[in-house]
């Protein structure tokens, strides 16, 4: 009985501890003397390598991964190489452009500066539209995964506005607290995405070389990825095909650029970051998808159903199952918490620049911009009716995924643009650099070719023809807001 209450005591002052910890950071900023309406600089290292990495796995590759593979089989390796290349590539612009100049806070500021004010404004609203459809797709994710615990039952219309209304609540109130408190839920969320996948690749691993067979008569072995009709099995088409939930899996990867403002050492942290980018690919997809692949057939997963899920339930461990659904469920928040962050200070640095309403710009005291967290969970919120148009939450998430990924195809070519820009009319800044694009020029074509022919891509299949289609609509709305409704400053 003694040893119980003295687990007790320690479990109660385990807690207090921890609540202790989450209150200082919360009211950090209350005494920190800090320029008057600026973003903190409290993000360490630590959490700026822990976030790149987060972003570069999100609910693309736990989700999406399944209808990638059913689409182009054991080619979705090369695909998410070739992309990977192409948004490092992306990456090494953002991060020399960040670096030219320790006054450009985000995409918006050297957009402005170096292509015109109109860029900015296209770049920043964009971008804030980006990551409000991936919290879209993220609610659907939500509710379809929260079926597994509802015994694989969907859930009603009414059910999961609920649900999405409470995850929206949950995320925001994180985000009004402090920037320190977002890093370091985000380095805990990455951290068990980590883990997660080294799990799963290391249970694969065992898998393959112990010659496991499934309940299905599937032996675990290598000779998967080209024995069911080569790497390439579904031909051009197929191939072509898997590129549109594979480039979904890589948004996010630039949110490294968002948190510069609040970056500490930006000049030695990002180059850390975004250099770290190819080694991640080739571990969290490459690796992870391969290990998939070779447990079970490309021909035999449910491109319904998470891979990373049906691995351990392949191996009939029932509990690793529930875990890595729940993995998966933090995953999705994670990046429900990138999103929210994302567009608040995307709206925040509008308002800075006269391209948005002026209460986007001010800060509570904890220098946070909460004005424009409110109007983005607002936009969530008509977002998650979506589930009522399209209760279907699969495709409700293709749609809403598809959409995202066109816009951040224009958000990663005015990016391009803007190195362009910055390469040709500032070479001093360029030469003096010490973090330079390779390949430069040369690099920037190839980069410009390769997303416009992904535009095309997306036109091959009907469900991600129907974004396409869409699509417009948001560009129109900017015109019409940039020529009505906003007028350039003009610089004294």
């Amino acid at each position: 009985m003694v040893r119980y209450r003295l687990f007790d005591l320690n479990l109660a002052n385990g807690l207090k501890k921890l609540l202790e910890c989450i209150y200082q950071m919360s009211n950090q900023n209350l005494s920190e003397p800090h320029e008057q309406g600026e973003l903190h600089r409290s993000l360490s290292n630590r959490h700026l390598q822990l976030i790149a990495i987060g972003g570069a796995i999100g609910t693309g590759l736990f989700m999406g991964s399944g209808k990638t593979i059913s689409l182009a089989g054991p080619s979705i390796l090369f695909i998410y190489l070739i992309i990977g290349v192409m948004v490092f590539f992306v990456m090494r612009a953002l991060g020399e452009l960040l670096l030219s100049n320790l006054a450009y806070k985000s995409f918006i500021d050297f957009t402005t500066d170096l292509i015109g004010p109109w860029a900015g404004y296209f770049v920043g609203w964009t971008y804030w539209l980006c990551w409000i459809t991936i919290g879209i797709a993220d609610l659907s994710a939500i509710i379809y995964y929260l079926q597994f615990f509802n015994n694989g039952l969907p859930f009603s219309p009414v059910e999961g506005a609920m649900i999405s209304v409470a995850a929206i609540v949950f995320i925001m109130g994180l985000n009004l607290l402090t920037v320190r408190l977002f890093g370091e839920l985000e380095f805990w969320f990455a951290l068990i995405k980590i883990l997660a996948i080294i799990i799963l690749i290391a249970v694969g691993l065992w898998m393959i070389f112990t010659g496991f067979t499934s309940s299905k008569g599937e032996v675990a072995s290598f000779t998967h990825l080209w024995a069911n009709g080569g790497f390439f099995p579904t031909g051009v088409h197929g191939f072509l095909a898997g590129f549109q939930i594979a480039i979904f899996a890589f948004v996010g990867v630039e949110l490294v650029g968002t948190t510069a403002a609040e970056t500490k050492d930006p000049a030695r942290n990002l180059p850390k970051a975004i250099n770290s980018i190819p080694i991640r690919i080739i571990i969290f997809y490459v690796l992870a998808l391969l290990i998939v692949m070779s447990v079970t057939p490309w021909n035999k997963i449910d491109p319904a159903i998470s891979p990373f899920v049906n691995l351990f339930s392949q191996a009939g461990v029932a509990a690793a199952a529930i875990l890595m659904n729940l993995v998966v469920l933090s995953s999705v928040m994670s990046s429900m918490n990138s999103g929210v962050f994302s567009t608040s200070r995307m709206l925040f640095g509008l308002s800075r620049e006269d391209q948005g309403p002026k209460a986007f710009g001010k800060l509570n005291r904890r220098a946070v911009p909460a004005n424009a967290l409110y109007f983005s969970a607002a936009c969530l919120l008509l977002g998650a009716a979506l589930q009522y148009f399209v209760p279907n939450t699969v495709e409700a998430f293709t749609l809403a995924t598809t959409l995202s990924t066109i816009l951040f195809i224009c958000v990663w070519l005015l990016i391009i643009w803007s190195y362009i820009r910055y390469y040709t009319t500032r070479p001093e800044l360029h030469a003096k650099s010490t973090f330079k694009l390779p390949g430069g020029l040369f690099t920037c074509w190839i980069t410009i070719i390769f997303f416009i022919g992904m535009i095309y891509v997306l036109s091959l299949e009907p469900d991600t023809f129907k974004a396409l289609k869409v699509s417009p609509i948001w560009f129109v709305i900017l015109i019409i807001g940039y020529f009505f409704f906003y007028k350039p400053r003009h610089k004294k």
